[in-house]
């Protein structure tokens, strides 16, 4: 296992199940990373980043390895299929400071799929086992993977099996299949299988929208910790919630229609935007709106408010705003 190997500082046991920051393009970039740290992500992870992409030198990708020292440690996440690509990939993302590389073997986008890989690259097992023996063998860095619970007839513990004696440090697995990527339960039973199967952390991820349903995935299946993803829209107290649940079984209620809850959610979206400047400037701002949106949701006159957030171009407009709302 890589010397420089953070995942191994972890102790679930003693201190709690590990909660990351899952990949996820078009929300986790760096200022959406920073405001998640703040409420008590213990891991996050970047956007889905093009392996093509960086060995080809393309500024637009290149700008996405940027990040706050503050987000460490920080794991940044490399899609594709080819092989002979990684290892430049690889070499801009130490250059860069990353504490971890992910190869993504789940994303089920029909973008990614469409040229092969994603979870695509499951239904090939050799080619995952060749794709991450360049990865770890190009890296100091400790390597993770994300896959899906399964793809056709190829199943994670499949993957596991077909992958088993890599240097692999942690494993994320989303629990639905590619076939139905976002509806049903997760697939408790497969991730409790592959927490058997597999010798590194594993985080379970999919279908984690509050404290329960954390605490669901954790008794059911065993895992090491949690990957959030799509239940953060709007909340990324969500982990400070998780880890007062698990230790009291009680939280803070960000309930919008309570002052408390207000008040919390309008210094929230305050601190992102602040952040989100900070980090890209205008364009920030205008990446921040969906995420106000989000913030906002079941606000008396959500409309009106959308129409509003949708048109900040500053800090200061959003400053305004929020001052204006009242419960």
């Amino acid at each position: 296992m890589k010397k420089n190997n953070f995942w191994s500082k972890f102790n679930p046991s003693a201190h709690g199940p590990i909660l990351a920051l899952a990949p996820m393009a078009g929300v986790s970039d760096s200022a959406f990373r920073l405001i998640c740290k703040k409420y008590g992500a213990d891991v996050v992870y970047t956007e889905m980043t093009s392996a093509d992409a960086l060995h080809y030198g393309s500024k637009k990708t290149m700008a996405m390895l940027k990040f706050d020292k503050r987000e460490k440690p920080v794991v940044c996440q490399l899609f594709g299929k080819r092989p002979e690509v990684f290892p430049r990939a690889i070499e801009l993302v130490e250059k860069a400071g990353f504490s971890g590389i992910d190869i993504n073997f789940g994303c089920p986008a029909r973008k990614v799929v469409a040229h092969g890989g994603g979870v695509t690259l499951m239904k090939d097992l050799e080619h995952c086992r060749k794709l991450i023996e360049v990865v770890v063998g190009h890296t100091k860095l400790p390597v993770s993977v994300k896959i899906r619970s399964g793809i056709g007839s190829v199943t994670a513990v499949d993957f596991v099996k077909a992958v088993k004696g890599l240097p692999i440090a942690a494993l994320m697995i989303h629990g639905r299949v590619f076939e139905k990527p976002f509806v049903g339960p997760p697939d408790y039973a497969m991730i409790k299988k592959v927490k058997k199967e597999f010798s590194g952390i594993v985080l379970g991820n999919g279908g984690i929208n509050t404290p329960q349903d954390a605490a669901v995935m954790l008794k059911k299946t065993g895992v090491d910790g949690l990957g959030l993803a799509r239940g953060l829209y709007g909340q990324p107290w969500l982990f400070e919630q998780i880890k007062d649940f698990v230790l009291t079984e009680k939280f803070f209620d960000y309930n919008i229609n309570s002052a408390k809850g207000f008040t919390a959610i309008k210094k929230a979206a305050l601190r992102h935007a602040k952040y989100a400047y900070q980090t890209k400037g205008k364009w920030g701002m205008v990446e921040l709106r969906k995420h106000l949106c989000w913030y906002f949701r079941g606000f008396a006159g959500a409309a009106d408010l959308r129409k509003r957030l949708v048109s900040v171009e500053t800090v200061s407009d959003v400053e305004d705003i929020l001052k204006s709302l009242k419960v």
